[in-house]
């Protein structure tokens, strides 16, 4: 088969349709985009950065290490300056103006990796202190989906900041389809925070999380419901739980709306959670109901 042979079928693609132009009314949001390829190897150079030598040898030699910090950090400021331009550009035409906010805000950005490493070290310590089955940092670090997940949220926390467009979800959805923990850009979340297993972890845009907090796998902390404006759109304001320091809460708790949960705070499994609770609160289910089965199959 030859191109010509599918001209129309090319024809039918190029036009736009009327659903297409219903979502992108114009292609003003088509000329440039970020590349996703370009956003892997800027987190890739961030994990360099941060943990050197686990994921590039090279960086083994303490003679070497600032050198190859440097050629990292200088790499990472060009691509990083590249793709916020092309972000900025997404929501309006690209100018002078744009490659001096972009440029602006790469500086910055490179300016916060002390604190990006520092946060994602007091990460790892909480995971090595929370779970038994770890050996060893070394083990968290190379193995727990945790540690990738944090390191992409914490990059796109810190864009997200700035106002960056586009790039912190990008980079969050991308830690979210390798690992099913998914963490908005737009969460606040404090130092040393910690999540075992992980699969199915659902952390919304506006929840505010404390200082030594853990989660298991399948809590959700999110809304309970959408403020509308006169179109019938959804309103950006705040909408989820706000976690205290030192809560735990375990697997398939499902934490919901504007609510506070107070410091020092337990949540069993499976728990329901639609108010707020003071600190030092245990919250647990009824005990569960022992009824037997005679004959049969399954319960």
């Amino acid at each position: 088969m030859q191109t010509e042979d599918f001209k129309q079928v090319i024809k039918q693609l190029t036009a736009m349709s009327v659903e297409e132009k219903a979502v992108i009314p114009c292609t003003c949001h088509i000329k440039q985009l970020p590349s996703v390829e370009a956003l892997k190897e800027i987190v890739a150079l961030v994990r360099d950065i941060v943990f050197p030598a686990y994921f590039d040898d090279k960086q083994g030699d303490p003679l070497f290490k600032k050198y190859h910090v440097g050629v990292n950090v200088e790499r990472l400021s060009l691509l990083l300056n590249e793709q916020i331009a092309l972000a900025l550009s997404f929501e309006k035409e690209c100018d002078d103006n744009t490659k001096d906010q972009a440029r602006e805000r790469m500086v910055r950005f490179i300016e916060t990796l002390p604190e990006v490493k520092r946060m994602l070290y007091t990460d790892v310590s909480a995971i090595y202190d929370n779970d038994p089955a770890v050996k060893n940092y070394s083990e968290v670090i190379f193995c727990y989906p945790v540690v990738q997940t944090m390191l992409h949220y914490r990059v796109a926390h810190q864009l997200y900041a700035m106002g960056v467009p586009i790039l912190p979800r990008i980079l969050t959805e991308m830690a979210h389809s390798a690992t099913g923990i998914d963490i908005h850009p737009g969460a606040k979340i404090g130092e040393y925070f910690a999540i075992d297993h992980g699969t199915g972890v659902v952390i919304g845009e506006t929840c505010i999380i404390g200082n030594h907090v853990t989660l298991y796998q399948g809590v959700t902390l999110g809304a309970k419901n959408f403020q509308v404006d006169d179109n019938g759109r959804p309103v950006n304001v705040p909408r989820h739980p706000i976690i205290g320091d030192h809560v735990t809460v375990y697997a398939n708790s499902t934490i919901l709306g504007r609510i506070t949960i107070g410091s020092d705070t337990v949540i069993g499994g499976n728990i329901w959670l639609t108010h707020s609770v003071p600190p030092g609160s245990r919250i647990l289910q009824s005990k569960a109901v022992d009824v037997s089965f005679n004959g049969g199959l399954g319960i």
